[in-house]
C-alpha cells in the first residue's frame, strides 16, 4: 500500500480467547488458580532452597533462580491475560504490547540458559564427582547465572525495538492471548523478511543451541549412569535426572513456535503451543524439578514443622 495509506496504529487488540464467549468465567478461574499454584509452588521452592542448610549445594542455588525466573516469566503474561477474560476490555496500547512482548522475551531467553546451565551441572555432578566442587564453586555458579540473566537482554530488547518499529496497518486484532512475535508480525506492514531471520537466529541461539546442548550432557549422563554398579545409585543417578527431561516439552513447543513463525500455522495451533510453553511447563516444573526430591521434601516438612510450633 502507499505510505499514506499507512495507519499508525496506537493501539491492539488482544482477541486471546474471544471466539468462546460462554468459557470467559470458567477460563478467568482456571488461570487464576493456575497463577497462584506458579507464584505458592516456586515461592516456597524459592524460600526453602534460601532458608535450609542442607539445601545449599550448586544444583538448590541454580533451583532457586529458576524458581524466581518462573513467577516473573509468568507474571509477564498471565496477569495481563486475567484482566481481559476479567474486565472482557481487550485493548492494549503499543507501548505496553512491547513492554510484555520485551519481558516476556527476555524471561524466556534466560530460561533457556539456565536450563542447560542446570543440565552441566548434573554433567559434572554425575561424570566428574571429584572434581565437582572445584569445577562447580561458588564464584563459578554466580557468573552462570548472572551470564544466563544478562545475556539476552540486549539480544531481546534490540529485537523488540524492530518490531515495534515495523508499520502496522488494517486490522489491529492479535489473535493470540498475549503480544507474542508471530501475531503482530501477521499485522504488520512491508517487508519482514529482516524480522523473520531475526526471529530464526534468536529461536536458534536461545532454543535449538541450549536445547541440544541439555540433549548432549543427559545422553552423557545416561551412559555414565548404565555403567553404574549397584542398582541403589544407579536409580539415585537416574532420580535427580529424569525430571530435567521435561524440559523437552517446553522447549519443543518453543522451537515449533519460533521456528515455524514463517509457515502460517492456524490460531488455534498456536495458541495450544503457547499455552504449553507459557502456563502448563511452569506450572508443573517445581513438582518435576522439586517434589520428588527427598531432600526438598524434608526440607519442607522442617519448615512446615517449625510453623506448627510457631
Amino acid at each position: 500500500p502507499p505510505e499514506e495509506n499507512l495507519t499508525e496504529l496506537m493501539e491492539f487488540v488482544l482477541l486471546d480467547f474471544a471466539d468462546t464467549p460462554h468459557l470467559q468465567g470458567f477460563l478467568f478461574g482456571l488461570f487464576l488458580i493456575i497463577y497462584i499454584i506458579i507464584l505458592m509452588s516456586n515461592g516456597t521452592i524459592f524460600l526453602i532452597t534460601k532458608m535450609d542448610p542442607a539445601l545449599q549445594s550448586p544444583m538448590y542455588f541454580f533451583l532457586a533462580n529458576f524458581s524466581f525466573l518462573e513467577i516473573c516469566y509468568v507474571s509477564a503474561i498471565l496477569p495481563r491475560m486475567l484482566m481481559n477474560l476479567g474486565t472482557q476490555r481487550r485493548r492494549i496500547s503499543l507501548v505496553a504490547c512491547a513492554t510484555q512482548m520485551c519481558f516476556f522475551l527476555m524471561f524466556g531467553g534466560t530460561e533457556c540458559l539456565l536450563l542447560a546451565v542446570m543440565a552441566y551441572d548434573r554433567y559434572v555432578a554425575i561424570c566428574n564427582p571429584l572434581n565437582y566442587p572445584l569445577v562447580m564453586n561458588h564464584r563459578v555458579c554466580i557468573q552462570l547465572v548472572t551470564g544466563s540473566w544478562t545475556i539476552g537482554i540486549p539480544v531481546m530488547v534490540g529485537h523488540t525495538y524492530q518490531i515495534f518499529s515495523l508499520p502496522f496497518c488494517g486490522s489491529n486484532q492479535i489473535n493470540h492471548f498475549f503480544c507474542d512475535i508471530p501475531p503482530i508480525l501477521k499485522l504488520a506492514c512491508g517487508d519482514i523478511f529482516v524480522n523473520e531471520m531475526l526471529v530464526y537466529i534468536v529461536a536458534v541461539l536461545f532454543g535449538m543451541v541450549p536445547f541440544l546442548l541439555i540433549l548432549g550432557s543427559y545422553s552423557t549422563i545416561l551412559s555414565v549412569i548404565l555403567k553404574l554398579p549397584s542398582a541403589t545409585s544407579r536409580a539415585k543417578a537416574f532420580s535427580t535426572c529424569s525430571s530435567h527431561l521435561t524440559v523437552v516439552v517446553f522447549f519443543g513447543s518453543v522451537i515449533i513456535t519460533y521456528l515455524t513463525s514463517t509457515i502460517r500455522l492456524s490460531e488455534g495451533t498456536d495458541k495450544v503451543l503457547s499455552l504449553l510453553y507459557t502456563i502448563l511447563t511452569p506450572m508443573f516444573n517445581p513438582m518435576i524439578y522439586s517434589l520428588r526430591n527427598k531432600d526438598v521434601i524434608k526440607a519442607l516438612r522442617k519448615l512446615l514443622y517449625f510453623n506448627k510450633c510457631i
